[in-house]
């Protein structure tokens, strides 16, 4: 794979303001300039705009680029993570099989199959929260389910109110407006779970491999002002954290060190799926 070949397809990137207030890295054009900058940090976040195809080539050849230790898959549980052996991620199909990615309700393995094979020579870790979990998880609290560790992460903190509303908004809206009230804070539950749970295994992988670390996940577990880099901030408190997100167009959301925009791709409306019949 050769670094640097879809930067065509980006219009520009945009730096914006990192949430802890330090220094912004300088701007970068390519996927070699975003390469230089992101390899200063011990852990590395690749967000993702899930069905966009451009998304996870940039991914793949960052993973090329920066050669870290171990990658850290949203898509993927701890136990489904261990079987993937070099041998494995070097057979696509094989790949796909061993995660039952079919049954999974990701996009295509197509899309994610380049950046599994650029990590084959990587330790593999899982993060995934299947939903038989997660709903397990709000019948006894996220805290709670998360364990003894919850504290530590700080998963055990409500969020303030005002940040809790406007969360709660942006699922309505991303529900396209068709879910009832009660079902809101539970979303935010989970997605903070889900965040939580990506943190742990960014931290099982440092210890175990001393780093540096990827993370292949969305974009809304990527953005520093939110996501999972809050909770592994707070159980590593000395490990240089960068993030990257991927948009778009003009589209913005959150607060990343760099942001790379491409086209968007063609989808059908989301908000058929909660149309009633006539």
């Amino acid at each position: 794979m050769v670094l640097g070949a879809v930067a065509v397809l980006f219009t520009g990137t945009v730096v914006e303001s990192r949430a802890d207030g330090l220094d912004t890295p300088p701007q970068a054009q390519t996927v070699a300039e975003a390469a230089v900058v992101l390899s200063e940090a011990d852990v590395i976040i690749l967000g993702e705009v899930h069905d966009n195809f451009r998304h996870h080539q940039v991914q793949a050849e960052l993973v090329t680029a920066l050669q870290p230790s171990a990658l850290v898959w949203e898509m993927v549980t701890q136990p489904q993570a261990e079987l993937l052996t070099p041998q494995i991620l070097q057979n696509p199909g094989e790949t796909a099989r061993i995660l039952d990615w079919e049954a999974s309700g990701w996009p295509a393995f197509s899309l994610y199959a380049p950046v599994f094979a650029a990590g084959q020579g990587m330790a593999q870790f899982g993060a995934h929260v299947p939903r038989s979990e997660s709903q397990a998880a709000l019948k006894s609290g996220v805290a709670s389910y998360f364990g003894a560790d919850a504290q530590r992460f700080g998963l055990d903190h409500p969020l303030p109110e005002a940040e809790q509303q406007i969360r709660e908004a942006e699922q309505m809206i991303n529900h396209c407006n068709a879910l009832p009230d009660h079902i809101l804070p539970m979303l935010v539950d989970v997605q903070r779970l889900r965040d939580a749970s990506l943190a742990a295994a960014v931290e099982r992988a440092w210890l175990q491999t001393g780093g540096p670390v990827v993370v292949i996940t969305g974009n809304g577990h990527a953005r520093l002002d939110r996501g999972l880099a809050i909770y592994l901030q707070r159980a590593l408190p000395t490990i240089k954290i960068l993030a990257l997100g991927q948009m778009e167009g003009d589209a913005t959301g959150g607060t990343f060190d760099l942001v790379l925009s491409t086209p968007s791709v063609s989808r059908p409306d989301p908000c058929l799926a909660f149309a009633k019949p006539d």
